[in-house]
């Protein structure tokens, strides 16, 4: 590639950056998503299920897709969650709940509620009481987003409920279940 493509795409790249910091200053244009997408990459490295599902969540936020993109942040969260619960300390669940299906993480999706394996992280020492207690405050605005009612998110909602997303995964990414 010549050095004066290479210049103009370094300032075709530039300005759109720069038009989405000015726009995002608006509160219902969808250049906020853009600013959104910077915290994101702060994070530490995701699966690539959860990556794609937390970029699932800004396409649908930046098509206005709001309820959609509410699910999509919440299945990466839920995506991070049991693979941090599952990592090498299903033992340990099973200590705590011998009655759940412990022996692998399908097992543990497929037999047990998202309600009870949040409220079982506080019980594992990752979370909590008040973590936990936002953590099902999380889940409860997703269920409201997943099923038929007359609850319709706006850009701000969603953008919020993201961003908390994507911070309780940064939160929770260097801690260990003891």
């Amino acid at each position: 590639m010549s050095r004066e493509l290479q210049s103009l795409l370094a300032r075709v790249s530039k300005f759109e950056r720069e038009a989405h910091k000015i726009l995002a200053t608006h509160e219902s244009t969808p250049s906020r998503v853009v600013v959104l997408e910077e915290t994101y990459r702060r994070l530490a490295k995701l699966s690539l299920k959860q990556d794609e599902l937390l970029r699932q969540s800004l396409r649908c936020a930046e098509s206005s897709l709001f309820r959609a993109s509410h699910v999509m942040a919440w299945a990466a969260f839920m995506d991070f969650l049991e693979e941090k619960v599952s990592a090498g300390k299903l033992a340990k669940l099973h200590e705590i709940r011998p009655a759940w299906p412990t022996r692998s993480i399908e097992e543990l999706r497929e037999g047990v509620p998202e309600h009870q394996i949040v409220e079982a992280t506080r019980d594992l020492g990752l979370c909590t009481k008040n973590e936990t207690k936002a953590l099902l405050g999380l889940l409860n605005k997703r269920n409201e987003c997943a099923h038929p009612n007359d609850f319709y998110p706006g850009l701000n909602e969603t953008i919020g409920y993201v961003a908390e997303i994507i911070n309780r995964i940064s939160q929770l990414q260097p801690r260990s279940i003891p």
